[in-house]
């Protein structure tokens, strides 16, 4: 029997009363026969398909930027780039919601950096969840900017802060920052946020949601009224609206959110019956041909860590990434799980935000998420662009 998620498929939130943090009820779901694997996708939402109007070449933007677009691969913009580049290069705010996946790191930094280009003196912080997507927009800005002579520093939790603090006094344009470490560099008066022109928040439902409302508040009341603001977020909720209208000012409204699910994600309950025990089921499914780049979550360090070495015993090539791994480990692993050196990457779900990891052919969430949002986000991993994807869920 097949089984599709849907948002009533997750209890509502229950706010813990000792430490305010929501925590999550689940929904047992009915038998289902792990052998029936049929695409069956759901699409709970649909709009008509957005045409691209421009190529990279339309924009009024700097010619070796251009270049360094193109030897990225970049051939033509996705939805999200096609309609957020123009109004960020005429200075307007933005609000950008948008699937994860859908290219919007690009959609922010080409023109952000295209503005640097024309006025060295300005700065752009642009704030991330995680340390992951903050050192994946890194990445990202470090292709772009090739040659260009447009620095950048990233100032995150887990590296060394004296070194951030030695790269900030080179007076770099873009800071790329997770919030509590900026916050770190703020009250030690290493940055002040009344030099920013242009400022990102990046998955801003993210930060809501891992308990950074009131750090995102406080940074924004120390930034100059006379900014670009650019907001990016999957979902628009109260927490995340009250940030909103205190951060923009009559800003542009982007959506290219077409679905909640991927429709090239093949989406299945794994139900775990009788003797045979969750492990050997997940071994079951690894050692088919079709499983060449798996990404597992889990829900705590300690089981992802514990999980990924018993895969190791049994002769898979698996890593571990959660918070008790330094960033150097973090990063080390991410890069083995892209380059494919490791057929398996077991996490928590700091992987499930705004990564672009290549070709995963199968999610499997082993332990359930903490909520709807977190589920969409974690099969976003897989099926992304043209790919197609599988997303496998364990209840036991």
């Amino acid at each position: 029997m097949n089984r599709q998620f849907s948002k009533h498929s997750f209890k509502k939130r229950n706010f813990n009363r000792h430490n305010g943090r929501p925590s999550y009820g689940r929904r047992r779901i009915k038998s289902f026969n792990p052998i029936d694997l049929i695409n069956s996708p759901q699409v709970i939402e649909q709009k008509e398909e957005y045409l691209v109007t421009h190529s990279f070449s339309d924009f009024k933007i700097a010619d070796d930027l251009k270049k360094n677009i193109l030897e990225k691969g970049y051939k033509s913009p996705t939805p999200i780039q096609d309609q957020v580049i123009e109004p960020i290069l005429e200075g307007k705010d933005l609000v950008g919601i948008a699937n994860t996946g859908t290219g919007k790191t690009a959609a922010f930094l080409v023109p952000l950096i295209n503005k640097v280009l024309k006025d060295r003196y300005n700065k752009v912080l642009i704030l991330a969840p995680t340390r992951e997507l903050a050192f994946q927009i890194r990445d990202e800005f470090l292709g772009f900017s090739r040659s260009l002579k447009v620095y950048s520093c990233l100032c995150i939790g887990g590296e060394n802060i004296k070194r951030q603090i030695h790269d900030l006094s080179r007076n770099p344009n873009f800071i790329i920052a997770t919030p509590g470490r900026i916050l770190d560099l703020i009250r030690s008066r290493v940055v002040d946020l009344r030099d920013f022109s242009s400022v990102v928040l990046d998955e801003a439902d993210r930060m809501v949601d891992i308990g950074f409302v009131k750090d995102i508040e406080y940074i924004i009341s120390l930034l100059p009224k006379n900014r670009q603001s650019l907001f990016f977020s999957a979902t628009i909720s109260n927490d995340v609206r009250e940030i909103l209208e205190s951060f923009v000012k009559n800003p542009v409204i982007i959506s290219v959110k077409t679905r909640d699910t991927i429709e090239n994600i093949t989406q299945k309950v794994v139900d775990i019956q009788g003797s045979t025990s969750k492990v050997d089921t997940l071994h079951k499914l690894l050692i088919r041909e079709e499983f060449t780049k798996v990404l597992i979550f889990g829900r705590t360090k300690h089981g992802v860590q514990r999980l990924s070495d018993e895969l190791v015993i049994r002769g898979f090539k698996s890593i571990a990434i959660h918070g008790n791994k330094n960033q150097s480990q973090r990063i080390k692993a991410l890069e083995k799980f892209k380059r494919s050196e490791v057929q398996i990457l077991v996490a928590t779900d700091v992987a499930s935000r705004g990564l672009d990891i290549p070709n995963v052919s199968h999610v499997i969430n082993y332990d359930l998420p903490e909520s709807y949002e977190a589920y969409i986000h974690r099969i976003g991993r897989t099926g992304r662009i043209d790919k197609k994807g599988v997303a496998l869920t364990f209840i036991d």
